[in-house]
C-alpha cells in the first residue's frame, strides 16, 4: 500500500509534528492558564449535552 520512503517520511513527520506541538504547548502554558479559565466547565456542559441527547434517543427508540 506504501512505500518504505512514504513510511519512513510519515513517521519522521509525525514525530517532527509531535514535537514542536508539545514545544509550543509548553511555551504558551502560563499564557493559557491565564486568558481560559474555567473552560473546563464549557467542556464538561457540552459533554453532558450530547450524552443527554444520547440517553434521549436511545430512551424512546
Amino acid at each position: 500500500m506504501f512505500t518504505t520512503g512514504q513510511l519512513i517520511f510519515g513517521i519522521l513527520f509525525f514525530i517532527a509534528f509531535v514535537i514542536i506541538i508539545g514545544y509550543q504547548y509548553r511555551k504558551d502554558l502560563r499564557i493559557h492558564k491565564q486568558y481560559y479559565k474555567g473552560t473546563v466547565w464549557i467542556l464538561i456542559a457540552f459533554v453532558g449535552f450530547i450524552g443527554m441527547i444520547a440517553a434521549i434517543k436511545f430512551i424512546f427508540m
